[in-house]
């Protein structure tokens, strides 16, 4: 019990700071997955001239591992574009390119799902395409894909304990810090697995009842 207040307990400030690093990276890295996956996934479909180039683009974030990706966005990036021109901004995007690759398929894939007959009823009615796409297409690509995102978010909680290797402070670099300074590894590396276990848990189950729901509010549990 000595071990554990002196290496876990007494570090809780540590700790804290790299879980709301953590938090911070992952929070941003999600918002900009699901703009990039939206907008590769509409290139895509609807974007006959500028498909290749969407398709490639996806393939590669989706192939490449993120490891590679951070090192590639932290450090070839500002050399080729000039940004991002800090580790957390480097961290948020490599995890943002990645995920994005993998909500544009689901994204496409839920377009794809969309009955024709809505589409269908909704012209008829003279709805201009736009209009369309906002209303009838965009809610239930959503509500349809509501699962693969949240699931989504919990791939990038995981995949955020990497950021430390570009030395953004989040919590396993707060972790690794206390172990190279005590050099009792156990304790410290169970705590720091623990709060990812509880973390990851508590959000998979709230974004899954969340999208139940939602879901069932909507008239889609059938589906």
């Amino acid at each position: 019990m000595g071990n554990w207040e002196r290496l876990v307990w007494n570090q809780r400030e540590a700790f804290l700071a790299g879980f709301q690093v953590t938090l911070q990276v992952c929070a941003v890295a999600f918002a900009g997955a699901i703009l990039g996956g939206l907008l590769l996934c509409l290139t895509r479909v609807y974007v006959r001239p500028l498909r290749p180039v969407a398709v490639v683009l996806i393939e590669f974030f989706r192939a490449t591992p993120i490891l590679v990706q951070l090192l590639w966005v932290n450090y070839v990036w500002p050399e080729l574009f000039g940004w991002p021109n800090t580790f957390f901004g480097a961290a948020c995007v490599a995890l943002a390119v990645q995920s994005s690759g993998y909500l544009a398929e689901t994204f496409r894939g839920a377009i794809e799902a969309v009955p024709k007959g809505h589409l269908e009823a909704a012209s008829s009615l003279g709805m201009p395409p736009w209009r369309v796409f906002l209303r009838i297409i965009i809610p239930q690509v959503l509500l349809d894909a509501a699962p693969s995102i949240g699931n989504q978010f919990t791939v990038i909680v995981k995949s955020s304990a990497l950021v430390s290797v570009i030395a953004v402070p989040d919590l396993m670099f707060q972790s690794q810090k206390l172990v190279n300074k005590w050099y009792e590894p156990i304790e410290i590396l169970t705590a720091t697995a623990a709060v990812y276990i509880v973390f990851i848990f508590l959000v998979s189950v709230t974004l899954a009842w969340l999208a139940r729901a939602t879901r069932r509010r909507y008239g889609l549990g059938a589906r």
